[in-house]
């Protein structure tokens, strides 16, 4: 173990051997001595020591002169000047002039030598960490006051730019068509723009004395129930526990000409710490023009249906009696084409139900008939049905039941198998003759999860994402031959489940679609 690295410079050679026989008995290992001090102050230009020790009478250069140049050198370590009796005065002189640490009189004490020597390696130590800690003080000093006025730069900067920001935000809610309002959690306005008092036909000082519930109204049965003083953490009777909401089915009352204009209002949460001080910006939105919209698109939905269906229905009926001979014989190459024309004509009826049924399903007008059935028995029901075109392509379908055969779901029966004749459907149109289909059912606290895979020809990455999205067919040619309506609206039954649709493919090696019920599997029947 380095005690530490200790100089001794002394003329006399009797001394210094037998100071370095005294330092290696104590187990100072890193000793070194000098009877020629210009020596010694070479060897100081190269190497740190942790202690000097320094005859005072010395031909050369006496121990006055000597620490004085390592002084220069090394100013925090620790010096030690040995002295004859005779030498006090000198000795005094170089401690008041040096600095130095201590003096010790010869001949020396050997105990009082080696404390000495400790205590001044100690001591170097401690001065050389306080110096090092003061120079780490003195930076952190000059990078705190860099620091600091950086930061004065930045808080002018930022005021500066919020103060832009500020009147740009006041520009923007002034001149805003939106009408934008602020209440507090009891429904009590605080604050109005300009396009929120044209609304109502009120000025901002008195909109700011009234609740929400003076000028806001609805037609929906659930916000109407909200008293004229609503509590804490409701809106109109809604409870607004999210940091966002939408409210719809509104109307705000016109003071001037008495004409109700249907909104909708986007609230958001001003969230404080203090749950009493807690505001809500709302953004109110005139809609007229979207029910104008939505009544037309009522209109038209009602005309296809009636102008389309019917006669397409008409058209199907007749030409399946001219197939099956009900209306006298006909050639095959007239069969040819009838069994054509039926095709095309139950492919575009197939197009305008797609297309009302997902009307309905966005427009949020068609609600979901919940029955408990068996979901074994209805997979098996489909699989019959799309059992000939599995035959007619030799696609063997495998069923994979890891159910009890009895399990029963809570869901709108119609839907789901709309939604497995669909994925099914798909898997044999996109699997080659001689496939394999797998359908797997599966049970597992209280979820259902269906699947569908085939060995076909797979889907590209790249179409993935889009494959559930209105009119997607896709970049491959075999997959764009749809309406590409199927799968989107696959997604409308099983989101408005509850659930969720997705696939997992790789390309020439086949696709599996899956969909998961959350909470739909009933008791089993006896």
């Amino acid at each position: 173990m380095n005690l530490g690295k200790i100089l001794y410079v002394d003329d006399d050679k009797l001394l210094t051997s037998t100071f370095s026989t005294l330092m290696k008995v104590e187990g100072f290992d890193d000793v070194v001595v000098f009877n020629d001090p210009l020596e010694a102050i070479k060897y100081l230009k190269k190497e740190t020591p942790d202690l000097i020790i320094s005859d005072f009478l010395m031909p050369e250069m006496n121990g006055l002169e000597f620490l004085r140049e390592a002084k220069k050198l090394y100013p925090e370590t620790s010096m030690i000047l040995l002295t004859a009796y005779a030498d006090k005065e000198n000795a005094i002189k170089t401690i008041n002039e040096i600095g130095v640490y201590k003096y010790i009189e010869k001949p020396w004490d050997n105990d009082d030598l080696i404390m000495n020597i400790k205590n001044g390696i100690e001591r170097s130590h401690l001065l050389a960490d306080l110096r090092e800690k003061i120079a780490e003080l003195e930076k952190a000093k000059s990078q705190l006051t860099a620091y600091s006025e950086k930061l004065e730069e930045i808080v002018a900067e930022r005021t500066k730019e919020l103060t832009i920001a500020n009147k740009k935000l006041s520009g923007i809610i002034n001149y805003c068509a939106d009408g934008i309002i602020i209440i507090d959690a009891k429904g009590n306005i605080e604050q109005v723009n300009p396009a929120c008092e044209n609304m109502v036909g009120l000025p901002a000082k008195t909109l700011e004395k009234m609740k929400i519930q003076e000028i806001a109204y609805s037609d929906n049965p659930k916000l109407n129930k909200a008293p004229r003083s609503s509590v804490k953490n409701t809106i109109l009777g809604l409870s607004c526990d999210n940091s966002e909401f939408l409210l719809r089915d509104l109307y705000l009352r016109n003071s001037i000409n008495n004409e109700a204009v249907p909104v909708e209002i986007n609230f958001a949460s001003l969230a404080a710490e203090d749950s009493d001080a807690e505001k809500f910006v709302g953004v109110i939105r005139n809609v007229s023009v979207q029910k104008e919209t939505e009544r037309l698109r009522d209109d038209f939905i009602a005309t296809l249906t009636h102008d389309l269906r019917t006669p397409l229905s008409a058209a199907i009926q007749t030409l399946r009696f001219f197939l099956d001979g009900s209306l006298g014989k006909i050639e095959d190459k007239q069969r040819v084409l009838l069994a054509t024309m039926l095709q095309s004509n139950e492919d575009l009826l197939g197009l305008v139900n797609a297309l009302l049924e997902v009307y309905r399903f966005e427009s949020g007008k068609l609600s979901l008939c919940k029955t408990v059935f068996s979901i074994n028995d209805l997979v098996k029901q489909c699989y019959e049905e799309l059992e000939p075109l599995s035959k007619n392509k030799n696609i063997s379908f495998n069923l994979h039941c890891d159910t009890d055969e009895n399990l029963l779901i809570d869901a709108d029966r119609a839907e789901i198998k709309r939604v497995i004749i669909n994925l099914c459907g798909n898997a044999l149109n996109y699997t080659n003759k001689g496939g394999t289909i797998d359908i797997y059912v599966k049970a597992q606290c209280g979820d259902l999860i269906f699947s569908v895979a085939d060995n076909g020809n797979g889907i590209p990455k790249e179409d993935i994402p889009n494959l559930f999205m209105r009119f997607s067919q896709g970049t491959s040619r075999k997959r764009s031959t749809g309406t590409g309506l199927g799968l989107y609206l696959s997604r409308q039954i099983i989101e408005a489940h509850g659930g969720k649709i997705w696939v997992e493919s790789k390309v020439n090696k086949g696709s599996e679609f899956s969909f998961l019920l959350t909470n739909v599997v009933a008791e089993s029947r006896v």
